[in-house]
């Protein structure tokens, strides 16, 4: 499957984007309850950082997820590990759909993972999941991240996970 990823402009995607992060399937975003307003102030903070970048993931010229990239020493994880050098962030959320495609979301991490890889300054990618969201450890583990441990956020409890550009690539190409 093919993806194309470029920038998400805060203003022109905020409304397409409230309807996926305010979707229960989205529960683990944490913002069920967020009005238009509140989903363009989050994505405009974000595009004014330079230790956060978001993304808008298109499959046939239409939308289908949102990725968000940030130094993890700088921003959500600051305080809560060792950063290496290298490390990146990373969040994923895939768009609701009433016809679900198998191995679908399983495709869009691995495009996002590949594009994280894709800058060569890109050693490690670290992720902090709710200890709860199961499918997305599972889909975590199948493109080659390692738990290391439960952590302790402000908005959850996080299972601190990394994967490296060889373990994600051994992963894939099993």
């Amino acid at each position: 499957m093919t993806f194309t990823i470029r920038p998400l402009d805060p203003l022109k995607d905020a409304e397409l984007l409230h309807g996926w992060v305010t979707h229960p399937k989205a529960a683990f975003w944490m913002m069920q309850g967020a009005r238009l307003q509140d989903v363009e102030r989050a994505y405009m903070e974000i595009a004014a950082d330079e230790h956060h970048d978001a993304f808008l993931g298109l499959h046939d010229g239409e939308p289908v997820f949102l990725m968000e990239a940030y130094d993890p020493a700088r921003r959500e994880l600051a305080g809560l590990y060792e950063p290496e050098p290298g490390d990146v962030g990373m969040h994923f959320l895939v768009a609701p759909t009433d016809s679900p495609v198998h191995g679908f979301t399983r495709s869009v991490i691995t495009a996002v993972m590949r594009r994280l890889f894709a800058d060569p300054a890109t050693r490690r990618v670290v992720v902090e999941p709710d200890v709860r969201n199961k499918a997305v450890h599972a889909l975590n583990e199948a493109v080659g991240f390692v738990p290391e441990r439960e952590i302790q956020k402000p908005e959850k409890r996080a299972l601190l996970s990394f994967c490296t550009r060889e373990r994600f690539e051994k992963a894939v190409t099993a």
